[in-house]
């Protein structure tokens, strides 16, 4: 899977379940300009890992600060 089509399928999950309206960035802070309070991280995981089949642990999950964070972090557990 390449960088365009994880980018893609993280937007169509961030507008599904949490009403994201933006364009995609990937220097966009999950808390700090998206304002993703923590049932929000735990849904936008949570559907992450539904959506791409992928498992995401705790100490991964501590990581990801931005959306070029979770993209990179998808990068590493899909086959390309």
């Amino acid at each position: 899977m390449n960088r365009a089509e994880i980018e893609s399928g993280i937007v169509a999950v961030a507008r599904q379940h949490l009403g994201f309206t933006g364009e995609f960035d990937a220097r966009l802070r999950l808390v700090e300009d998206l304002g993703f309070d923590s049932l929000k991280l735990l849904t936008l995981a949570a559907e992450i890992e539904n959506r791409f089949r992928v498992t995401l642990d705790p100490d991964e999950e501590a990581t990801i600060a931005t959306l070029g964070d979770l993209v990179a972090l998808l990068e590493t557990k899909l086959p390309d």
